[in-house]
């Protein structure tokens, strides 16, 4: 059992940082997510791996979205 009210693993969305979606603000995020857990205890900061994107069509950096 962990020890605390808070569980050690939580919920994350890693989000392309290299893709700019065509809209009316240019500067915003990513468009390709993907969905994975990491432990708060071992990793306290922000979580960043290189997955591939589809829009990219070649692996990028995909990091942490705050929520």
């Amino acid at each position: 059992m962990a020890k605390g009210g808070k569980d050690a693993r939580v919920t994350v969305i890693l989000e392309c940082i290299s893709c700019v979606r065509k809209s009316i603000n240019k500067e915003s995020t990513g468009i390709s997510r993907y969905i994975t857990q990491k432990n708060r205890h071992n990793t306290p900061n922000q979580l960043e791996l290189k997955k591939f994107c589809p829009y990219c069509f070649k692996q990028t950096i995909h990091g942490e979205v705050k929520k």
